[in-house]
């Protein structure tokens, strides 16, 4: 066997170490380029989760909203069912009222008519009835006729004004009352104190007490008493005023009429 020279060991020793560069070049080529298959796979995978992430969370907030839009919608579904009952309520209540109004329509025009008769009557009776307290009744009266006529005051209001001057004019026939006022008669007037009882007695007394009178109903006047009403008259007049405690007296009493 020969041995090669130096220049051949080095030619060999070349030549492998050329064969392994080319090997290491083609596979260090390789690997980067599966590398940076590598890293763009990963990017690429980095990227469809930020996408399937960004979905996901769309997804979630829809679907949050989802949910509190049917929060709302029952609780807007909840509201209209109530709401509706109300305006079911409102109606019939609206429907009742335009049946009260017709039927008050109806009971006005019979009860207007009513309450005119009713004052007219009463202005009758108190031109009738024993001449007591003349102003303030002829002015109730007034009132009551001013009443009718005004269109700011209810029918019912004015109903139980009437009733209440009707329930005045009762009092007046179970009442004593005492007071002092004008009197003309003979073309003169002067102040006395009136005595009443009930609607039996009308008196009145001068307020020197020199002159007693009793109205007469048949005759319709003031008819002078003698001085033996002077002191029960008096005496009548302090217990209405309350100045003396009720005690039996002797005063003029006209007899009933015969029917």
């Amino acid at each position: 066997m020969k041995f090669m020279g130096r220049t051949g060991v080095f030619v060999c020793v070349a030549w492998l170490l050329a064969g392994f560069s080319s090997a290491y070049s083609a596979d260090n080529e390789k690997l980067k380029s599966s590398v940076k298959i590598q890293g763009s796979v990963e990017k690429s995978a980095i990227s469809s989760q930020k996408k399937i992430n960004k979905i996901s969370d769309e997804t979630e907030r829809m679907l949050t909203e989802y949910k509190l839009i049917l929060r709302q919608y029952d609780a807007l579904h909840g509201y209209n069912n109530q709401v509706q009952k109300i305006v079911s309520g409102q109606q019939k209540e609206l429907d009742s009222m335009d049946l009260q109004l017709t039927e008050i329509d109806t009971t006005n025009q019979g009860v207007i008519p009513l309450m005119s008769r009713m004052v007219e009557t009463m202005k009758k009776f108190i031109d009738l009835d024993v001449p007591f307290l003349p102003k303030e009744r002829s002015k109730r009266i007034e009132g009551l006729e001013e009443l009718l006529d005004r269109a700011d005051v209810t029918v019912s209001e004015k109903y139980r004004r009437i009733m209440e001057a009707y329930q005045i004019e009762m009092e007046y026939g179970r009442t004593i009352e005492a007071y002092t006022g004008d009197l003309t008669a003979d073309g003169r007037s002067r102040s006395v104190d009136f005595l009443r009882i009930g609607r039996v007695a009308l008196m009145y007394q001068t307020l020197d007490k020199k002159e007693t009178a009793a109205w007469d109903p048949q005759m319709k006047s003031w008819q002078i008493l003698t001085e033996e009403y002077r002191k029960p008259v008096s005496e009548g007049l302090k217990i209405a005023k309350k100045q003396s405690p009720p005690n039996l007296i002797k005063l003029p009493v006209s007899a009933p009429e015969k029917l």
